[in-house]
């Protein structure tokens, strides 16, 4: 893993919503990603160093259906607005991660429409996984295998070295451009052998670039080591933090910290509480009290935090299994962070110090969690590395509760009165401690 993402906090931007881009292809150009750059200072006021884009490349709808991984999509802007958003970003020091499609591509991708217009003789029929009827004929669309069910996505065969190599190319490309790193979409569905193959070929040219890979499910520290790649998304605790606080049993979140830990001595993951699949974590949770006690998690224990543009201002959304389900989570931003709605400005705030506390513990990147205290509503930690420690008690019930903490000194963020080895919150409250 490049040595400066231990610093690494992300500020996750998907580029279509955000700009407020028609929902299907054009092919005007219209130059859209200056809207992300002017918003490069917010990003940097709340404290992120790095800049997570989703889909910036050309797709027919939401960019996961991508048609061509070596052009901008003309509703963000052409290669000279990427250019300039890098160029912008960089001399803000953010980083910038792009988001790679390379399970699948959309159905409208010339290496596919080749093989429906030039069947099993067309160069790229060895791009996919095709069954072909005994009578084809020029149109006819042979059986292909898809993502998930969806027809629109046309699954890669990535047993191919023609796929490798053509994906080598494409990551390579634009890192040659500026960007710093990739995430690779749907991770979870390519063999992992076949980011043996291709990673080592894109870090010849770019050995700092950072690869986190998207995985919801399955063995993560198996995925990594066999892929190459230096981490993967950690749905796991994202599941157990909204879901522990929901339903008052913090039990499943001790559960889920200790399985963190165990993934720490593998790779660091990406950590998050929202993102642009997700419903919003203001509305995920019930009580909204509990959205301090869910940041204070994330940016207290081992990983690369990242959080998902708008989560900082408690932007609500929820996320439906349905056409168009995924627009409430992802909507067109104001011109400016001036035209905010006021409402948000507490939880920016809380951001802004709890992953200023964050970047002068440095050591959090690789902590590692011991359990203090645990019950269904109180639960307190500590947290400890590289020889600095810190305490981080919760309090999700009606009343004050008295939790230990023991060595624990000033409140660095929340509040509590600290007292002979032990911290009491008031109702609700949270508190993380000097060790």
């Amino acid at each position: 893993m490049p040595d400066w993402v231990q610093d690494a906090v992300w500020w996750q931007v998907y580029p279509l919503g955000f700009v407020g881009a028609e929902k299907e292809a054009t092919e005007v150009v219209t130059s859209r990603l200056g809207h992300v750059t002017d918003w490069l200072d917010y990003a940097v006021e709340l404290g992120a160093n790095g800049l997570a884009l989703g889909p910036v490349f050309a797709s027919s709808t939401h960019g996961y259906d991508t048609v061509d991984h070596g052009r901008i999509d003309p509703r963000l802007g052409d290669d000279e607005d990427f250019d300039e958003m890098v160029e912008e970003a960089h001399a803000r020091g953010l980083r910038v991660l792009l988001d790679g499609v390379f399970n699948h591509v959309g159905r409208q991708h010339p290496a596919f429409t080749a093989v429906v217009e030039r069947g099993p003789e067309a160069p790229s029929a060895a791009w996919f996984r095709l069954r072909w009827p005994a009578d084809w004929q020029p149109g006819v669309v042979p059986g292909y295998d898809t993502f998930e069910g969806h027809d629109q996505l046309v699954a890669l065969d990535h047993s191919a070295p023609v796929v490798a190599d053509w994906v080598a190319e494409v990551m390579t490309h634009w890192l040659d451009r500026g960007a710093d790193g990739w995430r690779l979409d749907a991770a979870y569905a390519v063999p992992p052998a076949f980011w043996a193959t291709v990673l080592p070929r894109v870090r010849e040219a770019h050995p700092e670039a950072y690869v986190v890979g998207e995985v919801i499910h399955g063995d993560y520290a198996r995925i990594v080591t066999e892929s190459g790649m230096d981490s993967v998304t950690q749905y796991e605790l994202w599941k157990a933090v909204w879901s522990s606080l929901n339903d008052g049993n913090l039990h499943e979140l001790a559960h889920a910290l200790g399985r963190h830990d165990g993934f720490l001595d593998t790779f660091v993951p990406m950590t998050f509480v929202g993102n642009h699949d997700v419903t919003r974590i203001a509305s995920r949770l019930t009580d909204p009290r509990h959205l301090p006690h869910a940041l204070a998690v994330l940016f207290t224990v081992g990983g690369t935090p990242s959080v998902y543009a708008g989560d900082e201002q408690a932007f609500t959304g929820v996320k439906e299994d349905r056409a168009g389900g995924d627009d409430a989570v992802r909507p067109p931003f104001p011109d400016s962070p001036e035209e905010l709605a006021p409402f948000g400005e507490p939880t920016f705030r809380l951001h802004e110090q709890l992953i200023g506390l964050r970047r002068r513990h440095r050591w959090l990147h690789t902590a590692r969690t011991t359990m203090l205290h645990r019950d269904n509503r109180q639960l307190s930690y500590e947290v400890t590395g590289d020889g600095g420690r810190l305490v981080v008690a919760l309090n999700l019930a009606d009343t004050p509760a008295t939790l230990p903490a023991p060595g624990a000194g000033a409140v660095l963020a929340g509040a509590g009165e600290v007292r002979g080895g032990a911290v009491r919150l008031d109702a609700h409250g949270w508190a993380v401690l000097d060790g």
